[in-house]
């Protein structure tokens, strides 16, 4: 279910963290090899070339790989530096997305697995898996539901057995059915 009367801001964008630092990790180093191949073919690709230059007065003819190389790691380490930046930005956005609501669902399940069976799954309009949030807020109510006609069910039966003066046991038991439901759930 989706909060929609109240905008809700999360104040720490490291939720969780082993999670989110991993994320960013691997899409840095993807961009670092990407950086270290396109040099490699860039060097590769023009070994076959000849370059000149003038340096200190002198002109000089040499390969053009080893003419550009400096150049080029040096212009490919400033790209690197800003768009891994932008990389770790963009990444920590959008795992919050998602973190966040992992988050949210960990907390949730505890206590409903505990048998609170009243919890919902609140989730920010702009965060994902809200489809999975409203399928897991309608099966709590689904099994609310049904453990409240369960329970109904149960009381109906004792009120039977105590007006026709069934046996003790029948009474006491089903008096013991109703006190584990209402011990182990909270519906």
């Amino acid at each position: 279910m989706l909060q929609d009367k109240q905008i809700n801001h999360r104040k720490h964008y490291f939720i969780k963290k082993s999670f989110q630092v991993k994320l960013i990790l691997k899409f840095c180093i993807l961009l670092l090899v990407g950086v270290i191949f396109s040099t490699a073919l860039l060097f590769l690709f023009s070994q076959d070339t000849l370059t000149s230059s003038f340096e200190q007065s002198r002109l000089q003819i040499r390969s053009t790989g080893f003419a550009i190389l400096p150049s080029v790691i040096l212009t490919n380490l400033i790209t690197l530096g800003v768009v891994a930046l932008a990389t770790i930005v963009i990444t920590l956005f959008v795992s919050h997305r998602i973190a966040g609501p992992l988050f949210r669902f960990e907390k949730e399940l505890k206590k409903i697995g505990q048998g609170d069976l009243t919890k919902k799954v609140m989730l920010r309009q702009k965060d994902q898996m809200t489809d999975m949030a409203e399928s897991l807020n309608e099966m709590v109510s689904s099994l609310h539901n049904k453990l409240a006609l369960i329970q109904k069910d149960v009381e109906q039966l004792r009120n039977v057995a105590s007006k026709q003066q069934a046996s003790t046991e029948l009474t006491e038991a089903l008096t013991k059915l109703d006190r584990r439901i209402t011990e182990s759930f909270r519906i």
